[in-house]
């Protein structure tokens, strides 16, 4: 009797597609994938980030890929069990390359291979130090000239960056910096990260202080030690600033604070870069191989120019520097956007007795935190998650396994059940004069995050404060210039205003290698962040994976990582491992190198 179970099924397919892949046959493998099929690959096979949409592009990989690569033994994973929903049967994957050991995610519709993931988790021969191979810790036996944990710990920290030289130096040790630096940490990679701050953590102690994380814990664990069974689900700003900074110490980082790099420059002939930190006061020169942005995809803050901003009378502050309401206590303050800072602040200024106003330029994705932890992100990132089995690990993976191009197919169906469950509460707003959008196609958060990186409020409960008054509301103007004593907008009304608030968001990564490099390079590497969805503040053409992030940029040895806690967490492991393989002197040729479209 012919087996038609979906475990039989997915054999039967992978059982061909690695046939194909052994004996170096790209049109073969090709011919396996539906029309409109995905492949996505986070560096097992193209040393990149790369998706490729289609029979055609994925032959086109398998051609310029295979002979290097050398894929084998492409097979399910003997400790999960294959699904089937509908006509799709879903399963996990394991395989080898050449190079490394890879773990994946496979869908296959109508008897062909609809969406495939292939994700690179460790590379032969450079396996991290864990389980089986964890280190000893003591040396037993007996030596004149032993030297201890500790002492090995400072004479490390003492060299490191003089006599001795990182391999990757990363500038910014908020969460990004510090989960990429654990996991080169784990792989051997000399590393250092150097930040401006005097503490790790102050990148969150020192935003405004009701800030917390709008992200539930599920979500937001770092890499090999994950928040404990009790630790809230909200994260208040000076609670994870304090877990990073034990981090950075229990995972043994070298963490340079109070350290602010100056400038930076590429010597093509030594393949290294020349970079001049100030570290407390003293002038250190390091000569990375690779350069790597951590400074956060929200981090180069976007202040916008007005006329009048240098006869106003009052203070003017970017949300990134806003301290908090206690010293506003009485004030007028004027809030210039209506994302989440622009929410928070508001919310915390009203608590503490302010007069203040939101000015709405624009329209604004809105979406509650408990609907959202609930329809949004309750299958994969929850306790009712690990109750199914699935695992941060699982969830980060299944999550990646969706091809960008189709994502929004998954996401609108979930915000349409969010608009129904909160039909009221949208009513309220919109009653109230406040401008709401779903994205430009209904898809949601998840997608004008990925897209634009804003234009979005979880609510945890301004909105109440809007609806009722208590915040007040401009919509639907812009800014005409600031008065001596004001804000005028673009009908003549003038908001008085002790303190201006500008919540306008941020600019693009490659700002800050314009800063420390030069504008060419940063011209060079071109836009950072968005999937080209030809949306607003998304342009296209379509590129299907974040622009430079976490892979290969068009400048040699010049990296960008970061992102939420999650994509810190998730995409750390890949750029780690194509660090390491550059630092082995592994053969690592790139297929699908970012295009440059757009340069900032």
């Amino acid at each position: 009797m012919l087996d038609d179970t979906p475990t039989a099924q997915l054999e039967t397919i992978l059982g061909r597609l690695n046939e194909a892949l052994e004996q170096g046959d790209a049109k073969a493998a090709a011919a396996l994938f539906q029309a409109d099929s995905y492949w996505r690959d986070l560096v097992a096979f193209t040393w990149n980030l790369k998706t490729m949409e289609g029979p055609d592009e994925i032959r086109a990989m398998l051609e310029a890929q295979l002979g290097a690569q050398k894929p084998r033994d492409m097979r399910l994973d003997p400790n999960e069990t294959p699904t089937a929903s509908g006509d799709v049967l879903e399963g996990w994957i394991d395989f080898e390359t050449e190079t490394g050991r890879g773990h994946g995610y496979i869908r296959v519709k109508n008897g062909l291979i609809w969406t495939l993931l292939t994700t690179l988790t460790e590379i032969k021969g450079h396996e991290e130090p864990k389980g089986i191979r964890r280190p000893m810790g003591a040396e037993h036996g007996h030596d004149k000239h032993r030297k201890t944990w500790k002492e090995k710990r400072e004479h490390e920290s003492e060299e490191l960056g003089y006599s001795e030289q990182p391999y990757v130096l990363i500038i910014g040790g908020g969460q990004g910096g510090i989960a990429l630096g654990a996991r080169l940490r784990q792989l051997g990679v000399p590393t250092i990260i150097v930040d401006k701050h005097g503490r790790p953590g102050d990148q969150w102690r020192k935003r405004y202080k009701s800030l917390c994380l709008h992200d539930p814990v599920w979500y937001d664990h770092l890499p090999y030690i994950p928040f404990p069974d009790n630790w809230p689900v909200f994260t208040p700003k000076d609670k994870i600033g304090d877990w990073l900074e034990m981090y950075t110490k229990v995972m043994e980082l070298n963490y340079w604070t109070s350290t602010e790099a100056r400038s930076a420059k590429y010597d093509a002939e030594k393949k290294e870069w020349e970079v001049v930190v100030n570290r407390g006061g003293e002038e250190v020169v390091l000569r990375p191989k690779q350069l790597v942005f951590a400074t956060g995809m929200s981090g180069k803050a976007n202040v916008p120019t007005l006329p009048g901003q240098d006869v106003f009378k009052g203070e003017q502050q970017h949300s990134s520097e806003h301290p908090g309401p206690d010293a506003y206590v009485g004030k007028k303050v004027v809030v210039i956007g209506s994302n989440n800072s622009a929410h928070d602040i508001c919310a915390a200024l009203w608590e503490a007795g302010a007069d203040v106003t939101m000015v709405q330029r624009s329209s604004t994705h809105i979406v509650r935190s408990d609907t959202l932890m609930d329809i949004g992100l309750g299958d994969l990132y929850s306790e009712r998650a690990i109750a199914n089995g699935i695992t941060t690990r699982k969830a980060d993976l299944i999550f990646a396994s969706l091809p960008y191009k189709i994502m929004h197919e998954w996401q609108i169906p979930l915000y349409e059940k969010m608009k129904e469950r909160d039909a009221d509460f949208y009513q309220a707003l919109e009653d109230r004069g406040f401008l709401l959008d779903w994205g430009s196609d209904g898809s949601g958060l998840f997608l004008k995050y990925l897209r634009r990186g804003s234009g979005y409020y979880i609510d945890v409960g301004a909105c109440d404060l809007v609806i009722d008054g208590s915040i007040k509301l401009v919509s639907g103007h812009g800014i005409e210039r600031l008065s001596e004593t004001g804000v005028v907008l673009d009908d003549g009304t003038e908001l008085p205003a002790d303190l201006v608030v500008y919540a306008t968001g941020y600019g693009s990564m490659n700002g800050w290698a314009a800063d420390l490099i030069s504008q060419d390079v940063a011209d060079r590497i071109g836009k950072v962040w968005g999937l080209g969805s030809d949306t607003p503040k998304d342009p296209g053409p379509w590129e299907g994976e974040q622009r430079n992030m976490w892979k290969p940029t068009q400048v040699e040895g010049l990296w960008f990582h970061g992102g939420n806690l999650h994509q810190s967490r998730h995409y750390s492991q890949y750029l780690s491992l194509q660090l390491k393989a550059r630092l082995e002197g592994l053969d690592t040729p790139v297929y699908g190198l970012q295009d440059v479209h757009h340069t900032s």
